[in-house]
């Protein structure tokens, strides 16, 4: 089996903020808390364990998805007034999608942030 990326630990500032955020604009779905930790449900096998202990942001987590998904996503930011971009320069600008780089080649992707200045992506791959 080949190495996979299991889980990943994000600090946040204020945990039911971040949960709600989390779910209700990116849609994964929260499964609990595991210590000290909130288990935000990214794929079959690979979890978010959202950490209270502060944060200055900076990470950045790029998701991929189908395109409606996407399109979804996009509608949740645009009626919520985050502020997003084509790029990872260019968030506020309200411009996108752009084209740009992932894991499997380039696709549209949008940039935001989350409430503790995490800079997300959300993309999809376009399918010949």
């Amino acid at each position: 089996m080949p190495i996979e990326l299991d889980h990943i630990v994000l600090a946040v500032n204020e945990r039911a903020r971040s949960l709600a955020f989390y779910t209700g604009i990116v849609g994964l779905r929260h499964e609990g808390e595991d210590g000290p930790f909130s288990v935000l449900r990214v794929t079959p096998s690979f979890v978010i364990l959202v950490s209270p202990h502060g944060t200055k942001g900076g990470e950045h987590l790029a998701f991929a998805m189908p395109k409606q998904e996407f399109d979804d996503l996009y509608a949740r930011l645009k009626s919520a007034g985050i502020p997003y971009g084509g790029s990872f320069d260019s968030v506020g600008s309200t411009s996108g999608p752009g084209n740009e780089f992932g894991a499997r080649g380039v696709g549209p992707s949008l940039y935001f942030f989350d409430p503790d200045r995490h800079l997300l992506e959300i993309r999809h791959y376009e399918t010949a």
